[in-house]
Formats: structure tokens, C-alpha cells, sequence
């Protein structure tokens, strides 16, 4: 039974009503405080991955390519699981904005939410698995889908606890309790460095594995984090009087068909953005291993950066969720438009970085020898043209998010394909073959198609925004 009397109006956040400037200012307060952590915790979770690029170059070219394949794939999948997952944190934003005390209607969300991963992630195991030939089919070199698949053998076993995790995750941001997952990421930054360290080089009197042992280290540290998140919200009292693992095996099935409805379009909005960049990593690899091992240190500097507005936008979410759910069309506006300025502000600084210092970033993932000199100036360039987007990106993202907070999942799902896949990627090939500009031309075209995401995602807000 729910005790709305033991229920503190905090783990809601705090409901910023009312005109003028010092609402703005207040708003973006909440937001802050919100955003902050979730932005720790995203680049947190980014220096685990970028951990295991700097080791894995350590290796050379070849192990870096191989492993940035076999993420792809990796990746790919858990853009399907993450889907349900996603909609946890709009679903309980919801359900609390129009109800706070309503415990077992949170429960419920997120059980289900166990429910609809668990599900989906036994074909995506099975798919994983298959990596190496699903590589030849697409036209990767024997050598790299060969280690790609000895990578995602080991890794695959970590998905459904990367994505029971994201379940606890949003579980925690709902109830503006964003440090919980922060908890758990510091910890696991070390955790998984320990375990590169050991089973890549064989240190600590581990075995030496290279590519095998970087998948291993990485799937045991999805499982330390779920297991500690776990422990987290058993043990944190705004947290634990929910009580979400009670009666785990009692379904819920109009929350678990809400799970897939708003998940589902989630996670294809998602795919969309995030396949024209692995499927841009996948025709870099034709174009040789230095094009694809430049791509991958590009890719992974633009994504610590893609962090801090994604931190920004899953605030939004919950924010703009907690004022649609009260009702109130003036505080909605107010989250969402917030969030815009802030996503913008950042992504602009960090243009201004990819500008001026390129080859000092480039260096920092790769050993500056006669060897490595093409990687290197290829990268230099990729940023240079990632620069370019990073304002497009943090609004497309921020934008993306918000419209999540209102429970609109299915035209930002068109708007992405749209896009990434009938604007972008057809410059992306047009540009890469038939100006013969390779890797440039790839980045070119994410440029444009990130471009127009960001026009359509904050036009549609504005819209909606309008109308509430």
C-alpha cells in the first residue's frame, strides 16, 4: 500500500512554477543539479570505453580496428535492449508528476522494465555470436572480423547486465537521485582498467589475451556494475522503499506493453543516429586500417564530448516528464528550452577545441612513430570536420530527449531515420565514392544529417511545447 505521507516531494524534484526571469534561473538550477551528475556518470561510463581504446592501441593499429568492428556490432544490440529501458525513466516521471505517492505504480515501471531487457536480450546474446561472419558478409577483411568476433564472444555475456543496470539508472534519475549511478561508474572506471591492465597485457598473473581478454574485462565490469547498482538502491533510503525487486515474478502486462510501445520507438531513434555512425566505421574499413583506426579515435573524442548534452537531455527528460505530468505547459516549455541553451553552450566549446588542438588529441591515442603517422593526420582532419557538428549534435540530442519527457517517441523515431539515413548517409556515400573523398566525405555527410535532426527535433519541441 502507498504511504503518501513517508513520501518526500524532493525525489520528485523541486516543481518551479510561476513567470519571469527568476524562474528561468531556477529552473536551470534543478536542471543543473539534476544534469550534473547524470553528465559525471555518462563520461565516467565513456572513460571505461576510452580506456580500452588507449589500451587496445597500445596493441597496434589491427587490435584497435578490430575492436572498434566488433563494438559495432555490440553496440548495435544493445541500441535494440536499450530501448525498453529508455522508456523507465519517462514512464515513472510521469506517473509522479500526476501522482507523487504512487510507489507501486513505480515498481511496476520498473519491474517491467527488467522484464521487457530480459526478454529481448536472449536473441541479441545469440546474435553476437555470429559476429565474425555477419563482418565477412559486409565486406571486412578476414583479419579484423577475426578478431572482432573473438571480442564479442567474450563481451556478449555482459549485455544483459549492462542493460539491467541502465534499468536501475533510470530508475534512480526519475527520482532526481542521479548520484547513484555516479557511485557506481567511479567505481567501475577502476574496476575495469584493473581488468584491461590485467587480462590485455597479462599483468597481476592473468593470462595475456589482447582482443579475448579486453571482451572479458569489459563484461565482467557490466556485471560489478549491475550487482552494485543493485546494492545501491537496496540500500539507499529515498530508493529503497520502493522496494522494485519485490515480487519480481508477478507480471504487469499494460506496463509491460507501455515498455515496448514507448521503448521500441526509443531505441529506433536511437539506432538510427547511432548505425550511421557504425555503419560509417563499417566503410571506413574498407578504405583501409588506418582509415577505420582514425575514424575510431575521431569517433570516440566526439562521443566523450556527445556525453555532457546527453546528460543534459536525459535531465530534460525527467524534468519535462515531471511538468507534463502536473499539467503545466508553462514549466514544460521552460525545462525543454533550458536544456537547449545549455546542450548549445557546451558543444561549442568543445567545437572550439576540435579546432585549435586537434593533433594534440589525436596524440593521446596513439604513440607518434613513422608507423602511426597516417592514423594520426587522417584524425586530424575527422575532428576538424567533427567540430563542425558538435553545436548539431548536442541540440539533436537535448531535442530528442525532451520530446521523450513528453512521451513522443514515434515522430522523433521518423525524424532520425529521415535524417541519418534519407539525408546524410546518402551524402555520406555520394561524397566518399563519387567525389572519391573517403573518410572526409563519410564526416561530411554525418555533418548534414546531424544537422537536419537538430532543425526537425527542435522544431517538433517548439511545437508540441506550444500546444500543451
Amino acid at each position: 500500500m502507498t504511504d503518501i505521507a513517508d513520501f518526500s516531494p524532493t525525489e520528485t524534484g523541486r516543481h518551479v512554477a510561476g513567470h519571469g526571469l527568476e524562474s528561468w534561473l531556477e529552473e536551470a538550477r534543478e536542471l543543473l543539479k539534476l544534469a550534473a551528475p547524470l553528465v559525471l556518470t555518462q563520461l565516467s561510463q565513456m572513460a571505461i570505453m576510452t580506456t580500452d581504446v588507449i589500451m587496445l592501441g597500445r596493441l597496434g593499429k589491427t587490435a584497435l580496428a578490430a575492436a572498434a568492428l566488433g563494438n559495432t556490432i555490440f553496440f548495435f544490440t544493445w541500441l535494440v535492449g536499450a530501448g525498453p529501458t529508455a522508456a523507465v525513466a519517462p514512464t515513472i516521471a510521469h506517473i509522479l508528476g500526476a501522482k507523487p505517492g504512487d510507489r507501486a505504480g513505480v515498481r511496476n515501471a520498473v519491474r517491467m522494465g527488467f522484464w521487457a531487457m530480459l526478454i529481448i536480450s536472449i536473441p541479441l546474446i545469440a546474435l553476437l555470436l555470429f559476429t565474425r561472419p555477419i563482418l565477412l558478409l559486409l565486406g571486412q577483411s578476414p583479419e579484423l572480423a577475426t578478431g572482432a568476433g573473438q571480442f564479442t564472444a567474450a563481451l556478449c555475456w555482459g549485455l544483459p547486465f549492462t542493460l539491467g543496470y541502465q534499468v536501475l539508472r533510470n530508475f534512480s534519475t526519475a527520482l532526481s537521485r542521479p548520484r547513484a549511478s555516479l557511485i557506481v561508474m567511479g567505481s567501475c572506471i577502476f574496476f575495469n582498467a584493473a581488468g584491461d591492465y590485467g587480462l590485455i597485457f597479462g599483468h597481476f598473473g592473468l593470462p595475456r589475451l589482447e582482443l579475448v581478454g579486453a571482451g572479458i574485462s569489459s563484461a565482467c565490469s557490466y556485471a560489478f556494475a549491475f550487482f552494485a547498482m543493485s546494492a545501491v538502491v537496496s540500500t539507499m533510503p529515498a530508493l529503497r522503499k520502493f522496494r522494485v525487486f519485490r515480487r519480481f515474478h508477478r507480471p504487469h502486462w499494460k506496463q509491460l506493453a507501455e515498455m515496448y510501445r514507448l521503448g521500441m520507438p526509443i531505441g529506433l531513434t536511437m539506432m538510427f543516429e547511432a548505425m550511421l555512425f557504425n555503419t560509417a566505421t563499417l566503410i571506413m574499413g574498407t578504405f583501409g586500417t588506418a582509415s577505420v583506426a582514425a575514424h575510431q579515435i575521431a569517433l570516440n573524442v566526439s562521443s566523450v564530448t556527445f556525453m555532457v548534452p546527453l546528460g543534459v537531455g536525459m535531465a530534460a527528460t525527467v524534468r519535462v516528464g515531471f511538468a507534463a505530468g502536473a499539467g503545466d505547459g508553462e514549466a514544460l516549455r521552460r525545462a525543454g528550452y533550458t536544456a537547449f541553451l545549455m546542450g548549445a553552450a557546451f558543444m561549442t566549446v568543445a567545437a572550439l577545441a576540435f579546432w585549435i588542438i586537434p593533433e594534440q588529441i589525436a596524440g593521446a591515442y596513439l604513440v607518434h612513430t613513422a608507423a602511426n603517422a597516417d592514423v594520426i593526420a587522417m584524425a586530424v582532419i575527422l575532428l576538424r570536420v567533427a567540430g563542425a557538428f558538435e553545436i548539431f549534435d548536442g541540440l539533436q540530442v537535448v531535442g530528442a530527449m525532451s520530446l521523450r519527457g513528453l512521451k513522443d517517441a514515434h515522430m522523433p523515431m521518423w525524424i532520425a531515420g529521415l535524417s541519418y539515413w534519407l539525408v546524410g548517409f546518402p551524402i555520406c556515400l555520394w561524397l566518399a565514392f563519387s567525389w572519391h573523398l573517403k573518410g572526409l566525405g563519410i564526416w561530411i555527410g554525418l555533418a548534414v544529417g546531424l544537422f537536419a535532426a537538430a532543425v526537425l527535433m527542435a522544431g517538433r519541441f517548439w511545437y508540441l511545447s506550444r500546444t500543451r
